[in-house]
């Protein structure tokens, strides 16, 4: 049977040490590399999977979704269906105009969604990576590329407790191999690596990390990613604010097309208290806070970043 390597990259250390595994133990011919670009990255992540293809001698293939079918569909239901519904006709105009596509896969997808993915309603990872490459995967096997596809996957069971439930298997068992399907296959080879494994497979081959872990990023796939938390919010805002400001953008074009008229990035970070901090200009006043969010920590606020600061020793 012939089978086809498909490796995803998303530029963050994870997918760099698989695909680095790849090279070492499949013929070149067999591998495919792939990444998924969300439209949410950060430039520098893009450019380095620029670096990595230049570095490790691989063309990797970047897929985007389109949604421009499904906002222009919406866009009709809307002039069809809301009058029919009572909504005013002066909030059926404002989401008319909004339902345009702008070709930003992340943004056009919350735009038909009217609202922003959240950890209760992940749809962005299903949407803009799963769905995508699982559509590049059945291609090769339809174009009689192949047989069989093994979809690489960069993942490890310590970097959440849902994953290790969900992966870890019986006794001394992981789940590196399941059948996905339609001649896909899903691997998992590094789910027992630790991250510093991954930062000693990029060491031994010469490749330098992604430098947003050199500036305080624990996480490097999207900039930045509903699940961030509230150091990480501080640390964007300060040493990427030009993201803080796209988001503000995102979030008055989400809004508008939705019903609601209100969406916001980030959930309010303390429902229980009602603090009314959605929208990321108050996640980003909240995330100075201290005390619950009661006091501004006016040093965390002042406090410039290091030149150098990383979560995994990488400045040491």
């Amino acid at each position: 049977m012939s089978i086809l390597h498909v490796v995803s990259i998303s530029g963050g250390k994870d997918s760099a040490a698989t695909a680095i595994l790849a090279l070492e133990t499949q013929p070149r011919e067999s591998l495919r590399f792939v990444m998924a670009d969300t439209g949410n990255e950060h430039e520098s992540t893009l450019e380095y999977v620029e670096y990595m293809q230049r570095h490790l001698g691989i063309h990797i293939q970047i897929l985007r979704a389109d949604f421009s079918e499904e906002v222009v569909r919406f866009r009709d239901y809307v002039r069809d269906h809301w009058p029919r519904k009572g909504v005013p006709p002066a909030d059926c105009e404002r989401a008319i105009a909004a339902l345009v596509p702008t070709g930003n896969p992340f943004l056009d997808l919350c735009i038909w969604k009217g609202r922003f993915p959240s950890r209760k309603a992940q749809f962005c990872t299903e949407f803009l990576k799963t769905k995508p490459l699982v559509e590049y995967q059945l291609s090769l096997i339809d174009s009689g590329q192949c047989e069989a596809v093994w979809s690489w996957q960069g993942v490890r069971i310590d970097e959440s407790y849902s994953r290790r439930i969900r992966l870890q298997g019986t006794g001394a068992c992981v789940r590196a191999f399941d059948v996905a399907g339609g001649g896909v296959y899903n691997y998992r080879p590094i789910l027992r690596w630790t991250a510093d494994d991954c930062f000693e497979a990029h060491r031994l081959v010469g490749l330098e990390p992604n430098p947003l872990y050199r500036q305080g990023m624990s996480r490097v796939g999207c900039m930045p990613c509903i699940n961030a938390n509230k150091d990480e919010v501080l640390e964007i805002s300060k040493r990427f604010p030009r993201h803080i400001d796209r988001l503000e953008m995102w979030e008055a074009r989400v809004s508008a097309a939705s019903k609601r008229q209100e969406a916001s990035f980030f959930p309010d970070p303390n429902r229980d208290a009602h603090l009314n901090k959605r929208g990321i200009r108050n996640v980003v006043a909240w995330s100075q806070t201290q005390r619950g969010g009661q006091v501004t920590d006016w040093i965390r606020v002042h406090e410039e970043p290091k030149a150098c600061e990383s979560a995994y020793g990488l400045c040491e």
